[in-house]
């Protein structure tokens, strides 16, 4: 039997850290991102959440392009949707799951963002 402690208890491999950035994404052939109204909000080695005004469907494949201040190429992140939801405002919380884990992409990303507290 569950009990609300044993749902509450985090099972995630990877630590998700806070990551407000603006991000680019492509989504169903068309191209979204203006750094105002899509970014990402948080991220692990085994995905990312974003927040958007666009909708998107689950299932979804989409291709994140994040730009970092070390002035590299932007970092691509791909992966697909796992879930969705939507709140007060209108913007849309995006799940998204990679294809692979890239660990040496993650690290360059953390180093960029000041982890504060885990993400729910």
């Amino acid at each position: 039997m569950n009990t609300i402690e044993e749902r509450n208890i985090d099972r995630r491999a990877f630590e998700r850290f806070a990551a407000h950035l603006p991000i680019k994404f492509k989504a169903n052939g068309h191209e979204y991102g203006d750094g105002v109204n899509v970014y990402l909000e948080n991220a692990s080695a085994l995905g990312v959440m974003i927040a958007t005004t666009e909708e998107i469907s689950l299932n979804d494949s989409i291709s994140l392009e994040v730009t970092l201040p070390d002035c590299k190429e932007p970092m691509i992140l791909k992966g697909q949707v796992t879930w969705i939801s939507r709140d007060e405002s209108g913007m849309w919380h995006i799940g998204l799951k990679f294809y692979t884990i890239d660990l040496v992409q993650m690290s360059r990303l953390y180093k960029f963002v000041m982890p504060t507290a885990h993400c729910e």
